[in-house]
């Protein structure tokens, strides 16, 4: 089972998640401990954070034809000098490797609004992980500016098309760093996140089940996935909101 950070304070908490993360490669960090790490990093508002998951596009590319995943993206610049600054907006760029399903091509998603982009919770969320991964990178392979990609996502599940969180299968992301925040899980079942050694074979799985749960993955080492949500009462909206963050050295 993967090690989950206990109730700290939250300086000795990210700490405890750096740890966790250098020797095992993952953490599962609980809600209250991401909730404090965060607000002590500025978060607020987050039920107006979580309400803009309500009004995402549709992902028109996907190459298995399912019409269950809604997405914002925007993509941010992270460095000591320069603090964290929006990019303007671009397409998200796979290659097949990482993503055989959807990789290849460039896809232009609707992007995250301003709002959103400077609320003080995304903020809180981008200044967390650059202060955690520049310091996880070791000195000689750490870049004056990290290249991030934020990815709103909303799997939708149905009773005649389960939502898929990794289309993909298990797979890493061609990045160095991934956080996976729960925003909202409303009326499903399942879900569960699995991570695997570069042999693939099991680390350990967990599921994010409350608002601000949270995944982080060295992608260098580890593979990630998702098992599909299915509705729990199938006459109900059904879907799984997440905030996916990457950081990449430029």
């Amino acid at each position: 089972m993967a090690q989950e950070i206990r109730t700290i304070e939250p300086k000795a908490m990210t700490e405890a998640v750096g740890a966790t993360l250098l020797a095992q490669g993952f953490a599962h960090v609980r809600a209250p401990q991401m909730r404090a790490a965060l607000e002590a990093a500025g978060a607020t508002d987050w039920e107006g954070f979580a309400a803009s998951w309500n009004d995402l596009g549709l992902d028109t590319y996907m190459a298995d034809g399912g019409r269950y995943r809604r997405r914002r993206f925007a993509c941010f610049a992270a460095s000591a000098e320069g603090g964290i600054r929006r990019k303007p907006h671009q397409p998200h760029y796979q290659s097949r490797d990482y993503n055989p399903l959807n990789g290849g091509i460039e896809r232009w998603f609707e992007p995250v609004t301003d709002a959103i982009a400077d609320h003080p919770t995304m903020r809180a969320v981008l200044g967390t992980c650059h202060a955690l991964f520049d310091r996880l990178t070791p000195p000689a392979a750490r870049p004056e500016s990290w290249h991030v990609e934020v990815h709103q996502f909303r799997i939708e599940a149905r009773p005649d098309e389960a939502g898929l969180p990794t289309p993909e299968g298990m797979h890493r992301d061609g990045v160095d760093w991934v956080l996976v925040l729960l925003v909202r899980r409303e009326n499903v079942a399942s879900g569960e996140t699995s991570i695997h050694d570069l042999q693939r074979r099991p680390l350990g799985s967990f599921t994010l089940a409350e608002p601000m749960d949270a995944a982080l993955v060295d992608d260098n080492r580890c593979y990630h996935g998702v098992t599909p949500v299915l509705p729990v009462d199938p006459s109900r909206p059904a879907y799984r909101d997440v905030l996916v963050v990457t950081f990449r050295r430029g």
